[in-house]
């Protein structure tokens, strides 16, 4: 069974750091395109960072240079360390796999985490 665990997140001032972790089971990070995503309250879901099966990685324009996405295979777990935060970044965050699209709603269909609350206040 495909699972996906996350861990992290929590409140914030603006300009600091966090990091969320993804645990995942049932599937390898070399078979999967891996992708960190967010949805705020009255928002569509928003691709934040991919890593893809040939380790490329992508940003989003709103957290290019503020954020890093890793891997390490040896645990199964994916990180996204966040730094230089601000307001606009508070939403729910989510880890999900082999999403062929951004979906309006995030965790809706497919293989995703359960999602942990990043708040940044100013």
């Amino acid at each position: 069974e495909r699972q996906l665990v996350q861990s992290g997140g929590g409140s914030v001032q603006a300009g600091g750091s966090l990091r969320l972790s993804c645990t995942v089971s049932g599937f390898t990070f070399g078979d999967s395109d891996m992708g960190w995503y967010r949805q705020a309250p009255g928002n569509a879901c928003e691709l934040v960072s991919t890593i893809k099966i040939d380790g490329s990685t992508y940003y989003g324009d709103s957290v290019k240079g503020r954020f890093t996405a890793s891997q390490d295979n040896t645990k199964n777990t994916m990180y996204l360390q966040m730094s230089s935060l601000k307001p606009e970044d508070t939403a729910v965050y989510y880890c999900a796999a082999d999403q062929l699209a951004t979906p309006r709603i995030c965790a809706v269909f497919g293989y995703w985490g359960q999602g942990t609350q990043v708040t940044v206040s100013s």
